[in-house]
């Protein structure tokens, strides 16, 4: 690896090339030997940083109007079984839907080898673990998924944006 020095003549060049206009990348390309980054560097150590705009970006482009929305963010319990923490929070608790996928009775659950296009493929746990497995359900006609997890996996964009948050701020 060979490591070059800034000689006084490649500080030159790089003044000049700097207050010429040039990116970072250029200067870089015209000097060779040296990474855009070092290119940077040097320029913010010399303090060369400060360019005159070029007219064109020195005038602000209008923003376009937003309609005025109103976002609340609540911060959610820890864990959503621990019912008292919800109740503090007042907090509208949700099915788990762990503990439904946990009902899925033995007979229907399969492998990933035992899949085909008339069982559901919801995953149900964690793959790493022995316990892991596929719902099997009756797939929905086009679709991968019966028709609980199909409830799940496609909300309508209407449906989502109408929602109000769960949780009341005190």
């Amino acid at each position: 690896m060979t490591v070059l020095t800034w000689s006084d003549d490649r500080v030159e060049q790089l003044r000049k090339l700097w207050e010429a206009g040039l990116s970072a990348s250029q200067i870089a390309a015209e000097l060779g030997n040296v990474t855009r980054n070092a290119v940077i560097g040097k320029v913010h150590r010399l303090g060369l940083s400060g360019r005159a705009k070029s007219p064109a970006s020195a005038v602000p482009r209008p923003r376009k109007a937003r309609p005025a929305q109103h976002i609340v963010r609540v911060a959610r319990p820890v864990s959503r079984g621990n019912t008292a923490l919800a109740q503090a929070f007042e907090v509208e608790l949700e099915p788990d839907p762990i503990a439904f996928d946990n009902v899925v009775p033995m007979s229907q659950r399969l492998s990933l080898l035992e899949l085909n296009e008339a069982t559901c493929h919801w995953p149900v746990g964690d793959p790493s673990s022995p316990d892991f497995f596929f719902c099997g359900g009756k797939a929905l006609a086009g679709l991968p998924y019966c028709a609980h997890h199909s409830r799940v996996a496609y909300q309508p964009a209407a449906d989502r944006r109408r929602q109000s948050p769960k949780t009341t701020a005190r």
